[in-house]
């Protein structure tokens, strides 16, 4: 498994498994335990987690495998995020869904998640999406002070434009360390807009969510679904591979170091996953995808 850099005392693994779902897999303590083992030793460190996942239950269910076997703990890597308040039976005061970057929800925000995840660190702590009223001074002031208190190791964001992430980084000594976006053969707005342009020259690796579009790829019945899976087919085909390997492989032969985030709970389909790191498309299978998405060719 590929390391990639982050910053001076952090790695990521290239792959990570994802827990947004988490709450959906009905496993138990056990169960879940021996899946966390098992992408552990197949190199998958880095696990996401956000406070909100599964109405704010999946990082408590998380937490359980730390507390049944906190030896785990030092062998991954935990990233979450915060700043989407629910509409939720656990917060009946709120009247709609909105965004709060506060100082004071940032904090509780992370001791929350700290309690769920039976931990006494975060490694990197994500702003989940763009909050129009965020304040940049007191954001940076509280990552700071999150940091200092050894709370929370790095930082990033999630869903961030250029001049947003920019914003934010100009008033932090530390640079934010990833920003996790959205792209798949469906949705490949970031490789449109200048996003990952912007994080390929601050030489700062994107976390790739949704690659395989919730599984829309598979089961859509759209003009673009369809092209997409006879495009995918025929590439399977010529690399030997399944048609959400070559899918993994396209989005791994972007220049900027994406890290890929897997969904699964089913552990076969994460080693099925892994395969793809080592196919190498060809840059014209590569616009074959892009082609069959956006229903044209290149100019």
């Amino acid at each position: 498994m590929q390391r990639i850099k982050l910053a001076e005392d952090l790695t990521f693994s290239q792959f990570i498994q994802g827990y947004w779902r988490l709450n959906d897999w009905s496993m138990s303590v056990s169960e879940l335990t021996e899946f966390v083992k098992q992408h552990l030793d197949l190199g998958i460190t880095t696990v996401d987690h956000a406070d909100i996942y599964g109405d704010y239950e999946c990082e408590a269910i998380f937490g359980q495998v730390l507390k049944h076997s906190p030896e785990l703990r030092s062998k991954m890597e935990i990233v979450t995020k915060c700043d989407i308040k629910l509409v939720s039976g656990k917060y009946p005061e709120r009247k709609i869904g909105h965004y709060d970057t506060s100082a004071q929800h940032i904090k509780q925000s992370v001791e929350c998640s700290l309690q769920n995840l039976a931990t006494d660190y975060i490694d990197v702590l994500l702003i989940h999406r763009p909050d129009a009223l965020m304040n940049a001074d007191e954001v940076a002031d509280t990552f700071k002070a999150l940091k200092q208190a050894g709370k929370v190791r790095q930082f990033g964001v999630s869903n961030f434009t250029p001049m947003q992430f920019d914003l934010l980084q100009s008033r932090l000594d530390d640079k934010l360390v990833t920003n996790q976006v959205e792209l798949n053969p469906i949705n490949m707005q970031t490789t449109a807009d200048g996003t990952l342009e912007h994080l390929q020259k601050l030489r700062v690796a994107p976390m790739i969510w949704s690659c395989l579009a919730g599984g829309r790829i598979f089961s859509e019945q759209s003009e673009q679904a369809s092209r997409l899976r006879e495009t995918l087919s025929q590439i399977a085909q010529e690399v030997n591979a399944s048609i959400d390997q070559v899918i993994y492989a396209w989005i791994l032969k972007l220049p900027c170091n994406p890290l890929p985030i897997i969904g699964s709970g089913n552990i076969e389909r994460v080693k099925t996953a892994l395969v793809s790191a080592d196919i190498k498309l060809t840059n014209e299978q590569w616009y074959r995808v892009w082609v069959a998405s956006n229903g044209h060719n290149v100019p």
